[in-house]
């Protein structure tokens, strides 16, 4: 029989960075069952495997799945390999082209691999709603479809905005919040987990539990969280993401680099640190008794532990108080070898003797530490650019014999370059 915490501290670590629960009444109700009965609820968590390189926007909601693992319940983390033919439209103003089987299984195996960084892999249930739509016959899809009416699919604010504008719903897109509540029932849950985006698709579980005579599930909804600039949605494309394969050294500065207010929304999101705890930090910082930057520190070696180990945080952390506090380049430094016609100034790349030029905008982008030349004659603009601790005031820069190497710095990211002829 499991030995699960008392019921408010449960709920105490449920609601711990949670948006929104549905309902929470109900929840307790729950919580007080598996407790007496000694039997964990059934938590699970659909994904979609289309965007298997995660960053740690994506980990709000594993993090609160582990939350459940932590309090003794059964996570099921549920890949939608059939869901994920039709294609969510959540958040879409045009219909999304659907995955192919090929694309799906790849995907799916890299999200297996990713997610027990976060969970444990032996307390996890890994599920594939493939395991039941693939015995789904036309009758059983229709029969499926009569338990929702148009109207209350139109309800969703994606289908309703396009419904408006007189924009095309294909209607394998209204079948896709009805596979997925139908997953519930398949799964039998007591609780799905999902971002804000996703709280129609969950409502629907309930109400598809209730059609088939089963308790409904409790919805809790993650927020999204912010990136780097602490404004808009961590997002790859926006270039404020953190990646959770990334060097530990690089995630340890970005996490650093984040504002000190923005640092408490991480510690809720991303880190197991309970609630008091984080507000017993907070009143420290406030006082005086302890300084913000201690605390992003420590936030930021906790974040690399989880998804590297705790030697490589403790050598992030030296290396980074090294590279932005003394002033020193770090023992670890990632090093990248690039060919001087990816950086030469012009069309006529056969450089036979020094001093050739570089452009220093093309090395910025090769190297990674510019997603465009726009972005990287941006940064040189703005004085963020170094080489060899020396500040770039030109796009141009002489070197003076090669294999050219050089340490480049933008902003807190620092990497050692190696430029050869060929």
């Amino acid at each position: 029989m499991a030995n699960f915490p008392p019921i408010d501290e449960q709920l105490a670590y449920i609601k711990k960075g949670a948006a929104e629960i549905v309902k929470e009444s109900e929840l307790r109700s729950k919580l007080e069952r598996s407790l007496a009965s000694g039997k964990p609820l059934r938590v699970k968590a659909g994904f979609d495997p289309t965007a298997p390189d995660l960053h740690l926007g994506h980990t709000v909601l594993l993090r609160k799945l582990k939350h459940f693992q932590d309090l003794g319940h059964t996570v099921i983390f549920l890949i939608g390999d059939f869901t994920g033919m039709i294609g969510d439209p959540t958040g879409r103003s045009a219909t999304r082209p659907p995955l192919s089987r090929e694309q799906i299984a790849e995907n799916a195996e890299t999200y297996k691999t990713q997610v027990f960084r976060i969970l444990s892999p032996k307390k996890t249930v890994i599920d594939f709603n493939s395991r039941w739509f693939s015995k789904f016959s036309a009758e059983d899809f229709i029969r499926l479809a009569a338990k929702y009416t148009v109207s209350q699919m139109l309800e969703r604010e994606d289908f309703h905005k396009r419904f408006r504008d007189e924009k095309p719903i294909a209607m394998h897109e209204l079948l896709y919040p009805l596979a997925q509540g139908y997953d519930s029932v398949a799964l039998e849950a007591d609780v799905e987990l999902g971002g804000t985006d996703q709280k129609f698709n969950l409502l629907v579980g309930r109400e598809l539990q209730r059609a088939y005579g089963q308790e409904s599930q409790v919805v809790l909804t993650t927020p999204i969280l912010e990136g780097l600039d602490g404004v808009n949605k961590m997002s790859k494309s926006l270039g404020n993401a953190i990646g959770i394969h990334e060097p530990p050294l690089e995630m340890y500065g970005k996490v650093m680099s984040i504002s000190d207010e923005m640092m408490w929304r991480y510690y809720e999101l991303l880190t197991d640190v309970r609630t008091e705890q984080i507000a017993a930090m907070k009143a420290d910082a406030a006082s005086g008794t302890a300084h913000p930057m201690a605390l992003k520190k420590k936030l930021a070696q906790s974040i690399v532990a989880d998804f590297d180990s705790a030697e490589a945080a403790a050598k992030a952390a030296e290396d980074w108080a090294k590279q932005f506090q003394r002033r020193e380049v770090p023992d670890e430094i990632e090093e990248i070898k690039i060919k001087y016609g990816d950086v030469a100034p012009g069309n006529d790349v056969a450089a036979t003797q020094a001093p050739a030029p570089i452009r220093v905008d093309k090395l910025l982008l090769q190297c990674g530490l510019a997603n465009s030349g726009t972005e990287a004659q941006r940064k040189i603009r703005y004085h963020e650019v170094y080489l060899d601790s020396n500040p770039v005031v030109h796009p141009i820069v002489v070197a003076a014999t090669f294999p050219f190497a050089v340490v480049v710095k933008v902003g807190r990211r620092m990497k050692r370059v190696v430029v050869t002829l060929s």
